[in-house]
């Protein structure tokens, strides 16, 4: 199947995607990303271990680190150990940065620390379309190295692993997948089991994604891969080696609208904080890769790529402080497409004045927060006891005037009102 076979998008702009009510999704929770957890013999653990059936952070991060979060960054980026800037000396060919994920799984494989790796490759004839792969060699996981910024069922490999006596597993996955893995580790019979996290934000099904190109790319069956950068612009790269650039300013939002899907409107772990080591981009400056050790043992994999890497500090710049409340204001009363001069301002603006390094990172997961819990209060707002974290309330704390003044009601949900006394 070629990409430009592709038909999109999947659905009205207006209409909601990847609910219970899709007939392949049927039976499963109103919000589903589709982790594949369904499709395995786990299926009647589901209820248990769905992230939009409930929401077990906290309890995981009780059970993986012996605690929750402390005030400051941990409330944003989850626990960590270490925080650091990091980078392929050697950068892996068709990787999406310099192949840090990429490479820990294939060496994991080389020094016979794990018997198979659970990864994401592409469908033959797509540069995108996920197909989960269940790698038994270094080869293998290299032929994966590219992101694939779609749902992908990966965890409906869990009985390929159980059916060829997988005892010591390594997963790449995003914060959905390693939240069910997590609660459901202690059903996989596993001896090992190392979680290389990926931040993840706004994924969508395949059809969307090649009509979400098609809007904002003059070439896009050319694109090797693309990103949200640091830099408040969306870089995409093509197959003869030019970047393409367009500032998040300039998004055809009313073309955009209804493409994302409700699941993930309704997550509030970006940073894959269950994870044993995080590998991501938005909190280190452009060219370098942001990483978060949470655990020993993902203090034990980041010492297996120690020497082929090179690291830097992280640093930080700008003040979000600025921004998030007007942003809030923006979630009440979404504003008109500025003129083409007013938005070259407002993308320099950003650049040169705005969030960067770490700061950036606070500002889009305290966004990412404010407009998921806006989302889920929207047109979910049952679910709010059982899917939003607390966390979410203690790092959005500090916005609860402007979000008061913006959308009429605080952060924390109002205690209920007691019912007059029947008479």
């Amino acid at each position: 199947m070629k990409d430009q076979d592709i038909p999109g998008p999947s659905k009205g702009l207006r209409q909601t995607t990847l609910l219970s009510r899709d007939e392949r999704l049927a039976g499963r929770p109103n919000l589903c990303s589709d982790c594949g957890l369904c499709d395995t013999r786990l299926k009647p653990d589901m209820a248990q271990a769905c992230v939009f059936v409930r929401n077990r952070a906290e309890d995981l991060e009780r059970r993986l680190f012996g605690r929750n979060r402390r005030d400051g960054d941990e409330l944003r980026f989850g626990i960590h150990q270490q925080m650091l800037a990091a980078r392929m000396r050697r950068p892996v060919t068709g990787a999406q940065w310099t192949g840090m994920v990429t490479s820990l799984g294939a060496r994991l494989l080389e020094r016979d620390a794990v018997d198979a790796v659970l990864t994401t490759g592409a469908m033959p004839g797509t540069r995108f379309a996920p197909r989960p792969v269940l790698a038994r060699t270094p080869q293998e996981v290299l032929a994966t190295a590219g992101n694939k910024p779609c749902l992908a069922p990966g965890l409906g490999l869990l009985d390929a692993v159980r059916d060829a006596g997988v005892r010591r597993l390594a997963v790449v996955g995003t914060g959905c997948q390693v939240h069910m893995l997590r609660a459901a580790q202690d059903k996989l019979g596993l001896a090992r089991l190392d979680v290389i996290g990926i931040p993840c934000s706004d994924n969508v099904t395949y059809p969307d994604l090649t009509y979400f190109l098609e809007q904002v790319s003059r070439s896009p069956g050319t694109i090797v891969h693309y990103e949200f950068m640091q830099d408040y612009s969306l870089h995409m790269h093509h197959e003869d080696g030019s970047t393409e650039r367009m500032n998040y300013i300039d998004f055809p939002m009313d073309k955009l609208e209804g493409i994302f899907p409700s699941a993930c409107l309704s997550c509030f772990d970006y940073a894959n904080t269950l994870a044993d080591i995080t590998i991501g981009y938005m909190g280190a400056r452009l060219g370098w890769q942001w990483v978060l050790v949470r655990t020993g043992r993902g203090a034990e994999l980041l010492e297996l790529l120690r020497d082929d890497l090179e690291t830097t500090d992280l640093d930080s710049a700008g003040d979000r402080r600025r921004g998030v409340p007007r942003y809030i204001q923006m979630l009440a009363k979404p504003p008109g497409k500025p003129p083409k001069p007013v938005r070259r301002l407002i993308a320099w603006l950003q650049r040169h004045r705005g969030p960067r390094g770490l700061e950036f990172a606070r500002a889009i997961i305290e966004m990412k927060m404010l407009r998921n819990l806006h989302y889920v209060r929207s047109r979910f707002s049952r679910f709010e006891p059982r899917i939003v974290p607390d966390y979410v309330y203690r790092a959005l704390a500090p916005y609860d005037a402007a979000h008061r003044e913006a959308l009429g009601r605080g952060v924390r949900p109002e205690p209920p009102t007691p019912q007059r006394r029947q008479q």
